[in-house]
């Protein structure tokens, strides 16, 4: 039976609502990060740890947690009493976006993010930092069946690599992994065929200036476990690996949409067809609001 990870009980870190037992977030050197476990005096008999930093509490489940200096990976654990529920955070301490030079962050071609907003705003304003990505560091857990390497963008290049992620983005795959389960389709993990791109990427690869992967909250997605042979598994039982597999996942989506889990995770939702490079896929990603389009 397929585990969605839940840690049965709700933890509040910045402005992130965790649910899961694992779960990455990201944070800046150095800031100071509010974090709230359960409701308002519900998780008072709850423990937060933190392996670097320095954290103090505030009473009634809360702690602040001031975070390291350097860049790196700080593991996190709240152990809530009251349910017995233990939840582990990887907290990746971004490297600032202000180190990158000419484009390249120690050898790594980044690029440029746009100076101008699309549209005025705010998720498309330049991230404030990277996390480095390292051969030790790839196979973090970033939720229950996700690692940090399946978001690295594609591009040639050895270690360190760089890249943006969105916990928020994470969460919706999640939620998308389990309702297929859910709904008879085995899949222990998505494959992801395109995560984060950087600037650089995104423009050899002649996509849209303002693609949403390029901020890290985008992935293009399918089904492959059953068998695990690189290409959209036969979702729909027609023997044949086509667009119509493709709509299944994009079905499963797309009726999450108005459920009260997914009131957050509004955003984009794209149906591709496969063509000589790749297999049929779905896109999807936390833009905000509602978006639809497809073969």
């Amino acid at each position: 039976m397929f585990d969605a990870g839940h840690a049965g009980f709700t933890v509040v870190f910045g402005n992130a609502t965790l649910t899961h037992r694992v779960m990455a977030v990201f944070v800046m050197p150095g800031e100071t990060i509010d974090v709230l476990v359960g409701t308002e005096g519900a998780g008072a008999g709850a423990a937060f740890v933190a392996e670097a930093g320095t954290t103090t509490p505030a009473g009634n489940g809360r702690w602040r947690w001031t975070v390291p200096a350097l860049p790196g990976l700080v593991k996190l654990r709240i152990e809530h009493r009251g349910s017995g529920g233990v939840m582990d955070l990887n907290a990746f301490v971004l490297v600032p976006r202000t180190r990158i030079r000419d484009g390249y962050l120690n050898g790594y071609h980044v690029g440029s993010y746009p100076t101008i907003p699309l549209k005025g705003m705010d998720i498309y304003m330049p991230p404030d930092g990277l996390v480095e990505v390292t051969a030790e560091n790839e196979n973090t857990p970033v939720g229950p069946h996700f690692t940090l390497g399946q978001f690295v963008c594609k591009q040639q290049g050895g270690y360190p690599k760089y890249l943006v992620l969105r916990t928020r983005l994470i969460q919706k795959l999640e939620l998308i992994l389990t309702e297929i389960n859910r709904r008879g389709v085995f899949c222990p993990t998505f494959e992801v065929m395109s995560g984060y791109r950087t600037p650089f990427y995104n423009k050899a690869i002649g996509n849209v200036k303002y693609s949403r992967h390029v901020w890290g909250g985008a992935a293009d997605i399918y089904v492959d476990a059953a068998p695990r042979d690189g290409v959209m598994d036969d979702l729909n039982g027609d023997g044949v690996f086509n667009v119509e597999d493709a709509g299944v996942l994009y079905e499963v989506i797309d009726e999450l949409f108005g459920q009260d889990d997914h009131e957050r995770f509004v955003g984009g939702l794209g149906r591709y067809r496969k063509t000589e490079a790749h297999g049929p896929f779905v896109h999807v990603d936390v833009r905000g609001f509602r978006a639809r389009w497809g073969d």
